[in-house]
């Protein structure tokens, strides 16, 4: 019979455990357990009197601890990690499982039955996000980082990995810290003048004033920029919207399909196949894109009721967009009044807009010369057109360059890698910072330094809230007398 550990720890602090892992059958299937009785449950699982070396994986066996029942578990690949050095910041055990659900559930039932609170021993299944939340509370990780590694987990494309990369690797926080210091430091030169203000004369104070205030406007421009940024890479996570548009037959279908690499929609070469707008969820280029097959645009007395009410949708649609093609075959007579007054709309709205002219193989020494007809006709620069074929695949992949490009201007990440923070740092951005600045300029337009010093003091807060952290009072002290010399 094999022996039973006590815990050589007691701690009101619980530890915690949880499958890590999507339930169900699989190949692996990881529990973790993080608290001051980890190496507890590794004894009691695996029955072992040697403690378990530190970061080094090894092979266990792992036994059940129901009592009088000492059946094995599962062989299982062991890994413990010493506090605080951890994700956590706590002790930390995980068991690499073998997928099967009855392995999963004996392990997890086994872990259960050693809570044991008479003897000090606070063992429980963990919540949603404790082991984050832990790792925020031992100081591990600001809450920038943990929203950063939440959505870099939902991230379905490479440029919402690269966006969230931003906020889990800590670069944004370190953006927060930057600016907080910056403020910190401007609390500071205003508190010299409540606290030292008659050892300087009327003219110093003006200068210190004016200085603060520039300093602060640079920061308000700099956070404003930021936003602007962060609300174009928004568009990241909900797809990009982009909108087909065409005459009947231009080649709206085939270009979708090309978009999707597979039928995503019908191709036919009756007029008005497409009645109503079909939205395709795409990734190209590491984009997520919703694509939009939509409605043929002619003269409403050439269509019937259905087809007026999808060529309706279809402007609708594109007025929607974040990136309009516009889809024509050059080799049919189509009446194109209605699509360039509807181009012209566009035009108005400052949407983007790209044209491509479809079934290049059928007019290859005469590109140019249609594209210089039809930037003529449409009023468009000659630049916003390209020619593909559908049928042969000319001028795809020079179509998808230039997609992705746009995606780029649109998601304003052509220089940089997007960034994304969560709509809670957008609005404290916006209501506790900017607001904190455009308060302070007020006061201290009017010589209350004091009041000013506060509207300050609003904004670091705000990014207190951000990242976790608060304002101390002898941070600011600190910063007030570092400039001090020594006996002063």
């Amino acid at each position: 019979m094999f022996r039973r550990f006590l815990s050589t720890t007691t701690s009101l602090r619980p530890t915690v455990f949880a499958l890590s892992t999507k339930f169900g059958k699989s190949a692996i299937a990881v529990v973790r357990i993080s608290g001051p009785q980890s190496q507890y449950i590794y004894h009691e699982l695996t029955k072992s009197t040697k403690p378990p070396k530190d970061r080094i994986a090894s092979v266990r066996k792992l036994y059940s601890t129901i009592p009088h029942q000492n059946t094995l578990l599962d062989e299982a690949l062991t890994l413990y990690l010493p506090g605080p050095k951890t994700y956590t910041g706590e002790d930390l055990l995980e068991l690499h499982l073998h997928g099967g659900i009855a392995i999963i559930k004996a392990v997890l039932s086994s872990i259960k039955t050693l809570h044991n609170p008479e003897k000090g021993i606070i063992i429980r299944q963990a919540d949603r996000g404790e082991f984050s939340r832990q790792a925020f509370i031992n100081g591990r990780l600001d809450l920038t980082e943990l929203e950063g590694i939440n959505n870099l987990i939902d991230s379905e494309t490479e440029q919402q990995r690269l966006a969230n990369l931003s906020s889990s690797s800590g670069k944004t926080k370190e953006v927060f810290q930057k600016w907080r210091k910056q403020i910190l430091d401007e609390i500071a030169n205003l508190t010299t003048i409540i606290d030292f203000g008659e050892d300087h004369d009327l003219h110093e104070t003006e200068n210190l004033i004016n200085t603060v205030i520039s300093n602060i406007k640079a920061m308000d421009s700099d956070i404003r920029k930021y936003l602007k940024k962060v609300r174009s890479s928004e568009v990241l996570l909900n797809g990009i919207k982009l909108t087909l548009l065409g005459p009947p037959n231009a080649g709206k279908s085939s270009i979708l399909n090309i978009l999707a690499n597979k039928d995503a929609a019908i191709v036919s070469e009756i007029a008005g196949t497409t009645r109503d707008v079909l939205d395709i969820p795409l990734e190209i280029g590491g984009f997520k894109v919703v694509v939009g097959d939509t409605a043929g645009i002619r003269a409403s007395e050439e269509a019937d009721v259905i087809e007026r009410e999808g060529i309706k949708r279809a402007k609708e649609r594109s007025f929607l967009s974040d990136l309009v093609i516009v889809i024509l075959d050059p080799l049919t007579q189509n009446d194109t009044k209605e699509l360039k007054n509807h181009i012209n709309e566009l035009i108005k709205e400052n949407k983007k807009i790209l044209v491509v002219l479809n079934k290049q193989d059928l007019y290859l020494d005469k590109a140019d010369d249609m594209i210089e007809e039809y930037s003529k006709q449409l009023n468009l620069p000659q630049e916003y057109f390209h020619v593909v074929s559908c049928s042969t695949g000319q001028g795809v992949d020079n179509l998808l360059d230039v997609l992705v490009d746009s995606f780029k201007n649109v998601s304003e990440s052509i220089d940089s890698d997007p960034v994304l923070v969560s709509a809670r740092i957008q609005d404290i951005l916006e209501n506790d910072i900017l607001y904190g600045f455009s308060e302070f300029y007020q006061w201290a337009k009017q010589d209350d330094v004091v009041v000013a010093t506060e509207c300050l003091t609003q904004s670091v807060d705000g990014i207190g809230k951000i990242t976790g952290e608060y304002i101390d009072l002898d941070e600011v002290l600190d910063v007030v007398f570092s400039n001090f010399c020594i006996g002063k």
